[in-house]
């Protein structure tokens, strides 16, 4: 068969595969989006904006608060006169996508017609039968989102649990920020004497904690604190990020206690003990209570610039992080990475550390030239049990739409490449398919389909 015929037969069935989205930040009892602005300012169209020129580069107010109206509105016509420098991103392509299939808009966003567009949205933003037909549509079964946005009552109980799973996003030890060298710390004690709420934004602000951290006991304390309140009965995983610019070792207590001493005027040689001795204490916690019961999710290779991040990583940091996964044999870890030049060692580490699997295709990599490049790897590389398939880190139900649109194609060609080449045939690259979609976030994440009464069929 020609290529083209290959991907016309194929195409039909990866389409009717099912999808398990592993990650997102939807929230509860609000999937769909509340404006154009939760479309159009996605934060990685923000990005491509603010490239354009845009004078805004930071991300709309985020939850548990919501954009105010005159803030949305300010925002998106701050916007418009930047679409047309955009028109050729892939993030683009994709919200012309959902904004054509979903509200049959196929115009270009214009200051004159947008609040027109903007009505449309907002019409259907508490339509939650409308929230699982997009998700119907997009065959997907079940999505994961963080705790904190599960939109429980006060009975703890959030309004789309059928639908919904979670993971702990809560305390960051390992994660940068710009400007900042004790994070480590301040997000151990953020969390002391709390329970889990969201995690601290990028570029956040540092409200002041409850408690402070000054010992090492106060440490030992603050991490078993955080051990024990994981709701780990509510949860599939806890997720987290580990930054390149860490330095990660095993640091000793003598080490901690002076750099605890020196938190005033700390400097990148603290960070790296801070976050190293943190990190160790809080994986060798987790290892004990948990086990392989919880997935431990980490993302990598973000780095923080003033508004968001950019794809960063060393080969030292992929060094430490083989080392950290076989310190910990009983954590089932689990990476989001976002730089295409790590893709190929991150598999061959997979391929020798068996508690280590890959998942999507995250944030920086999200673009089809890089999402063919890692999924032509991966399949080459890996078990289909190693790998989950996708994952939307959408912030409203239509981001996820979008994106499993775009996922299924570019595996579709890819997997077309590979029959055409000669590696197996179609009724296996199908199966493929399938595993990466279904089968790999079932059995790797724990992830369940939801029932068809929720899902509204």
């Amino acid at each position: 068969m020609e290529l083209t015929a290959i991907q016309e037969a194929l195409g039909g069935r990866i389409s009717a595969t099912p999808l398990l989205d592993a990650h997102t930040h939807l929230v509860g009892g609000k999937l769909g989006a509340r404006g154009l602005h939760d479309i159009l300012l996605y934060h990685m169209c923000v990005s491509d904006l603010y490239a354009a020129g845009c004078p805004s580069g930071k991300r709309l107010t985020e939850y548990p608060n919501w954009p105010s109206r005159e803030e949305a509105e300010f925002r998106i016509q701050e916007a418009i006169p930047y679409l047309r420098h955009v028109r050729n991103t892939s993030m683009t392509w994709a919200m012309r996508l959902l904004l054509r299939e979903l509200y049959d808009w196929d115009e270009e966003i214009t200051l004159d017609n947008w609040r027109t567009l903007d009505g449309i949205i907002r019409e259907r933003a508490d339509d939650r039968a409308w929230h699982r037909e997009i998700i119907r549509r997009a065959n997907i079964k079940r999505l994961c989102t963080e705790w904190a946005r599960r939109g429980a009552d006060a009975d703890g109980n959030g309004p789309d649990e059928a639908l919904l799973q979670y993971s702990l996003e809560w305390a960051f030890f390992s994660r940068c920020q710009w400007g900042e060298y004790d994070t480590a710390v301040y997000e151990l004690e953020r969390c002391w004497g709390r329970n889990p709420e969201s995690p601290t934004p990028i570029g956040g602000i540092r409200p002041a904690p409850d408690r402070t951290i000054r010992t090492l006991d106060d440490v030992r304390e603050a991490v078993e604190w955080f051990v024990s309140h994981i709701p780990a009965d509510q949860i599939t995983s806890n997720a987290t990020h580990i930054s390149t610019d860490v330095d990660f070792r095993l640091v000793t207590d003598a080490e901690m206690n002076a750099a605890l001493a020196r938190r005033e005027s700390a400097g990148p040689a603290e960070r790296d003990v801070f976050a190293s001795y943190i990190n160790e204490a809080f994986l060798t916690s987790f290892e004990k209570h948990f086990g392989d019961t919880l997935l431990f999710q980490f993302s990598t290779a973000a780095e923080p610039l003033p508004f968001e991040t950019s794809s960063r990583i060393t080969q030292r940091t992929l060094a430490q992080l083989a080392e950290m996964i076989g310190r910990h044999p009983g954590v089932r870890f689990q990476c989001h990475v976002s730089s295409a030049h790590a893709n190929q060692t991150l598999c061959t580490m997979c391929r020798e550390l068996p508690n280590l699997s890959l998942a999507g295709y995250w944030w920086h990599n999200f673009f089809p030239s890089i999402v063919t490049r890692i999924m032509d790897e991966r399949i080459d590389m890996l078990p289909t049990n190693k790998q989950v398939g996708f994952i939307s880190d959408a912030y409203c139900i239509e981001w996820t739409y979008a994106k499993s649109r775009v996922v299924r194609k570019l595996l579709t060609e890819v997997l077309s490449a590979k029959v055409e080449r000669g590696m197996f045939d179609l009724d296996t690259a199908a199966g493929i398919a399938h595993a990466l979609f279904y089968e790999a976030p079932w059995t790797l994440c724990g992830m369940r389909p939801a029932s068809e009464e929720a899902l509204g069929a």
